[in-house]
């Protein structure tokens, strides 16, 4: 009966293993979450313009771009990447916050989600990003020193992977994990996860090369990624460096919460665009 049991753990324990490095994919990236859900920034007033974007390898990306208030130039350009469920129609409050602050947005959804094209892959997310940078310099025609990168969640590993190979001007990282093996590691920690590990997203390891102004949101509620995860991204990025700390849950937290966050955010970007 022991041998029995000891088997039954055995193909339990390797069940799982395969599961996680075989269908890893599917555990990271969840397009399908209210995939057909389609509110965009006029429900909120706000003017946009609906985009297409090609990749470097034929995807196309469905995105938007909100200008700021028309009666004055916008003070920059945030270049937004979302978390990993939901779609751009999701974030309909971080682009209200950023007109509201003066600044112009640039949204797009990963191949695979929303009304994007393709399946979502951690080097397909990459050229999605390259992408919209390209858009950003060299359709919009804005220059890099007055770009801002923010990343939400798994957005943040796209975002400092974006920061690494351009000079943005300052690299937002909002509830993000350090990378997908550490994450992993917490949730499964008697699984060998680091070894299991196909997809990384290792913003922690990039940070040290990221020479633009870093701002760390994160809270110490977060139900999803843990707090640590955003106290180790702030040590290992350079100065000049600077943590916003929310409250509440993961999907509760965020900057657009209050006011005060918001004015802390505001002075970062002060700071950081010309």
């Amino acid at each position: 009966m022991l041998w029995s049991a000891l088997q039954i753990i055995l193909l339990v324990y390797l069940g799982l293993t395969a599961l996680i490095y075989f269908r890893q994919s599917s555990l990271v990236f969840l397009p399908e979450i209210d995939r057909g859900f389609r509110a965009n920034p006029a429900d909120i007033g706000l003017t946009y313009i609906p985009l297409k974007l090609a990749t470097a390898d034929g995807e196309t990306l469905d995105g938007w771009f909100v200008p700021a208030d028309t009666k004055r130039e916008a003070r920059g350009l945030i270049v937004f990447f979302h978390g990993n469920a939901g779609n751009i129609g999701h974030r309909l409050d971080y682009l209200r916050m950023f007109h509201d602050l003066g600044l112009a947005t640039l949204i797009i959804d990963y191949r695979g989600y929303g009304l994007s094209s393709g399946a979502p892959s951690e080097e397909g997310t990459y050229l999605d990003a390259e992408a919209a940078w390209r858009h950003a310099t060299q359709t919009l025609g804005f220059p890099a020193s007055r770009i801002v990168l923010f990343g939400e969640s798994l957005g943040g590993g796209v975002a400092a992977r974006l920061a690494t190979g351009n000079r943005p001007a300052a690299l937002v990282l909002a509830s993000t994990f350090t990378s997908v093996p550490d994450m992993g590691a917490g949730l499964y920690p008697l699984l060998p996860i680091r070894l299991l590990a196909r997809i990384r997203y290792d913003s922690l390891a990039r940070l040290p090369q990221i020479a633009c102004p870093v701002l760390v949101i994160h809270s110490r509620d977060d139900d999803i990624i843990p707090f640590v995860h955003g106290q180790h991204l702030f040590e290992a990025a350079r100065q000049p460096k600077q943590f916003i700390e929310l409250a509440g849950g993961h999907n509760e937290g965020f900057v657009f919460g209050r006011a005060d966050w918001i004015r802390q955010l505001d002075g970062f970007l002060r700071q950081a665009l010309p």
